[in-house]
């Protein structure tokens, strides 16, 4: 409040009264700044770190997180702000922090090298490297004493700075054999592809139902998800399961989805008060959640909670998302229209504790509805985690109101008021940190969110955003509409992009394109591909690496093919090749998605929860892909009559008029009323003037 007062900045009194500053102070991660005046001497990666670790033959300690990060702080409070710790690592090593998510490159190599030693991963990453940046050594979370089978984070120095003054010969050979599987892991799953391919045998029906199958045997069919705890929302397998019954009318698999996504929204993943979802579930039953938000989970659940809306018409879906967009826009969107990266999972140094409530709490705020309202939110004395409660719905709504004799209506207006009110007395508590860089590939993963928003529920505000948030994209993150950068914070834009980033991006202007009709998003997106064509291209075998070219500063150029907790690129770029493909009809690229498809096929067929967007990709050429066009005066009307629909696998342009620089929409007709065009399977359907009638084709074709 002093700070305020005086209309002073913080980080004005924390240069003043840090005892410690370290080269991290001139970045702009709120991650790196969290480290900024640990008595360790921080580096950000870079010449000065490598060049300094080469110079006095010291190691590279290298750590990297994220801000939402809980064990991330974790590790700071007890090891990194420790000074007798702090003095062992600068002695011995030249230390290097990197926030994961503006390095995804980096992460990437040396994850895969922790995972090779240990077994396992995550963060924070802690990993020691020879000065030229290969790994030897390394783990997650080590405690500041030896505990959990975990030796102590000094222990591990010593070990380290030792092995390193007298072992150098064999850490030499294990940073070789490291670097090298580092390098294998890039051809994992893939198989050679020569001569034509087997069309029938890649995209059969057989092929679907055989990932089907393995996808349901993994499937929690009590509590929802696949797996057993820790339990993450697995979005792309839930998409394939939605897909796979719109082709096959399995009704298991539409059950399996909507109890996924239900079970999800009335646990403690989602925030009841304040819209959004946390990043993963502790638990089986959804309950408790790790804290942080994460924007690129909120995209990915938006889009396919969109998709089982236009499927079941759930009101649950609609509100989900109508909430959860409000959350977006209200906490983690700026004034610039980007989006924000994530809002941690601790406040005042504890986890969760801004979410969770006291029943005296609940009761004081609401006074007499709040006898109901904790009935219906699990909300009790003794609390269900450590103490306190998290809100879930353990009745559906529609159930609850039954029980209890009241009527639908007049129960969500209770709960919709007790709601608001919590979330205002939520609002005057110590908020989680707001990570506020913004990333060029997770704000294109929303922007799509928000055209499969407006495709679903007719929002103009949701079109809107869209346009905006694109614009900013152009405007921030673009030198000259091809060479773009990662990340932007404080009018700075920083790293080249990556490929996720253009995957992403062109994604996005496609979603763009259909709902706006407008072809210039095309335009760009073509301009894109054969950037990342020239800039990331693995010519012997069709994919595409994570980096570009030009980037010098990595030991291997990766190659990410598994779809994690966000799409991988080489998925994404699939299916915008073969759809600007079919768009300019761009013969080459639309066998280039095939090739990708077929290397993958069975890796996909038998692990599709790890290839999810592979996995839909391979169904889209089961059932075949609808070439729809729609032209004539009253384009936006009829366009917008036909996204509400579920039409998954599609190519989709509209125009007032034919436009001969596009083949689907070339020596169109004039007509007094709008035309629908479909074109299946290598045949074309008679134009018709309706939706109803696009979809009792689209059936039959």
């Amino acid at each position: 409040m002093f700070c305020a007062e005086r209309k002073v900045p913080e980080t004005f009194y924390l240069y003043i009264m840090a005892q410690h500053t370290n080269k991290l102070a001139q970045e702009t991660s709120p991650y790196l700044l969290q480290h900024a005046h640990n008595p360790v001497n921080w580096f950000p990666w870079g010449d000065e770190a490598i060049n300094k670790a080469k110079a006095e033959d010291k190691p590279l300690l290298v750590s990297i997180g994220y801000a939402a990060c809980h064990w991330c702080h974790v590790m700071e409070k007890e090891s990194f702000e420790d000074e007798e710790t702090a003095a062992i690592m600068n002695e011995h090593f030249v230390n290097i922090k990197i926030d994961r998510e503006e390095r995804p490159d980096l992460d990437h190599i040396y994850m895969d090298a922790v995972q090779a030693m240990t077994g396992s991963g995550g963060w924070p990453l802690n990993i020691f490297l020879t000065p030229d940046g290969r790994p030897f050594y390394g783990g997650t979370y080590f405690p500041p004493k030896a505990i959990y089978n975990r030796p102590s984070w000094k222990d591990v120095l010593v070990g380290v700075a030792g092995a390193w003054s007298e072992k150098r010969n064999e850490i030499d050979a294990q940073a070789t054999n490291l670097t090298g599987h580092i390098t294998q892991s890039n051809s994992f799953g893939q198989q050679a592809v020569e001569g034509d391919i087997d069309w029938a045998e890649l995209f059969s029906r057989e092929k679907a139902d055989t990932m089907f199958n393995n996808i349901m045997n993994t499937a929690d069919r009590q509590e929802g998800g696949f797996g057993n705890a820790p339990k993450f929302p697995q979005t792309f397998t839930i998409g394939y399961l939605l897909r796979y019954y719109h082709l096959t009318g399995n009704e298991q698999a539409l059950a399996q989805a909507c109890l996924s996504l239900d079970k999800m929204i009335q646990g403690g993943l989602y925030d009841h008060l304040g819209g959004g979802f946390a990043r993963y579930s502790t638990d089986r039953e959804w309950l408790v959640p790790h804290f942080e938000k994460m924007l690129y989970d909120n995209a990915l659940l938006v889009s396919v909670l969109c998709d089982a809306w236009q499927l079941t018409q759930k009101p649950l879906y609609r509100q989900a998302v109508e909430e959860t967009l409000a959350f977006v826009q209200r906490e983690m969107y700026s004034l610039e229209k980007g989006f924000y990266s994530a809002l941690d999972a601790d406040s005042e140094g504890v986890e969760g504790k801004f979410y969770v409530w006291s029943r005296a709490e609940v009761e004081e705020v609401l006074g007499s509805d709040a006898a109901l309202f904790c009935a219906f939110y699990d909300v009790t004395e003794e609390g269900n985690w450590e103490h306190t409660n998290i809100l879930n719905i353990r009745t559906p709504l529609q159930q609850f109101a039954a029980e209890n004799n009241i009527s639908e209506q007049r129960l969500q207006e209770m709960l919709q008021r007790c709601r608001e009110k919590l979330l205002e007395r939520r609002g005057g508590r110590v908020r989680p940190l707001l990570d506020d860089k913004v990333l060029l590939g997770w704000n294109a993963l929303m922007n799509s969110a928000y055209s499969k928003a407006y495709s679903a529920f007719g929002d103009p505000q949701y079109e809107q955003v869209a346009r905006e948030n694109m614009d900013f994209i152009w405007d921030r993150f673009s030198q000259n509409g091809l060479n773009f950068f990662h990340t932007y914070k404080k009018e700075i834009a920083r790293y080249p992009a990556f490929l996720d980033d253009y995957a992403y991006l062109i994604q996005a202007l496609i979603h763009l394109q259909e709902i706006t009709g407008n072809s210039d998003y095309l335009y760009k997106a073509k301009s894109l591909i054969e950037w990342v064509i020239e800039q990331f291209s693995e010519d012997d075998t069709g994919f595409f690496f994570y980096t570009n070219k030009a980037q010098e500063d990595v030991i291997v150029r990766k190659k990410e093919v598994y779809d994690g907790a966000i799409p991988s690129g080489n998925a994404i770029m699939a299916f915008n090749l073969q759809y600007v493909g079919v768009v300019f009809d761009i013969t080459v690229w639309k066998e280039r998605a095939i090739k990708m498809c077929a290397a993958l096929q069975q890796a996909v067929h038998r692990y599709p929860g790890s290839f999810g967007v592979w996995a839909t990709m391979i169904l889209s050429n089961v059932g075949g892909i609808a070439e729809i066009a729609i032209v004539g005066n009253e384009v936006e009307a009829v366009r917008r009559a036909l996204l509400r629909n579920f039409i998954p696998f599609r190519v989709l342009q509209s125009a007032p008029a034919a436009n001969n620089d596009f083949p689907l929409l070339t020596n169109k007709p004039a007509s007094p009323e709008t035309q629908i065009y479909l074109c299946k399977n290598y045949q074309c359907s008679a134009p018709v003037n309706n939706v109803s009638d696009l979809i009792r084709l689209l059936k039959n074709v």
